[in-house]
């Protein structure tokens, strides 16, 4: 089959508008996975008992397993245990999956980062009568955001291609669109390159930007 050039230009304005969904779940994912993998790596850092451990096998299973498979467990398998699961919808399910499973990777690289950090500027801020609390807070966890930045937007770039992933529950996102528009005229690979070159120029935006805020950040610091 040739490759159909006309067909192939004629996709993107018909994909382009679902890239908002990829968008939207992308940044939402993020923002949870910033919140679950600091909450992780604190807990881990200061190795608080029981705690530890659950997140240690927490961190293990989501690691070592596809997300794919965590994907299809969350929206098909756990709604038929959880009868309250039944209204989960596939943009909620995608959320989840990519939180749950970006955490486990994030989590670890924020500990790195705060294992890095000189343990006598804990005890600076001890002796000057902060908390715990307060010292990770104003003074280790800012340095370690810092050194970890550069992770953080690796894992970014991460869910950005997971989202690829949700057209599998039913995610009308634009991997989905370009399937569906792609089996009405067998053009598949004019489909899938579409969807590759729209990822390709989303990416390196994303990448623009996070050399930007690095950049800025080494500035202030």
């Amino acid at each position: 089959m040739n490759f159909d050039f006309v067909w192939f230009i004629g996709l993107f304005p018909i994909v382009l508008p679902a890239l908002k969904l990829t968008v939207s779940i992308s940044i939402i994912s993020l923002f949870l996975t910033l919140i679950v993998s600091i909450l992780i790596a604190i807990i881990r850092y200061y190795k608080v008992k029981f705690l530890y451990h659950i997140f240690g096998l927490y961190i293990t299973f989501f690691r070592a397993t596809p997300l794919v498979a965590q994907l299809f467990i969350l929206y098909f398998g756990f709604p038929s245990i959880f009868p309250f699961l039944e209204s989960m919808t596939a943009f909620q399910a995608t959320i989840i999956a990519l939180t749950l499973n970006t955490s486990a990777f994030m989590a670890e690289d924020l500990r790195g980062s705060l294992e890095s950090i000189d343990y006598g500027q804990n005890e600076a801020g001890y002796s000057i009568g902060m908390t715990k609390f307060q010292t990770m807070k104003r003074i280790i966890l800012p340095q370690a955001f810092i050194f970890a930045l550069p992770s953080i937007g690796n894992r970014f770039i991460g869910i950005i291609k997971g989202t690829a992933l949700g057209f599998t529950v039913g995610l009308a996102d634009i991997m989905a669109t370009s399937k569906m528009e792609a089996a009405l005229s067998l053009r598949f690979f004019e489909a899938y390159l579409c969807v590759t070159i729209i990822y390709l120029f989303l990416v390196i935006i994303v990448e623009r930007v996070l050399k930007y805020i690095e950049k800025r950040v080494e500035k202030v610091s």
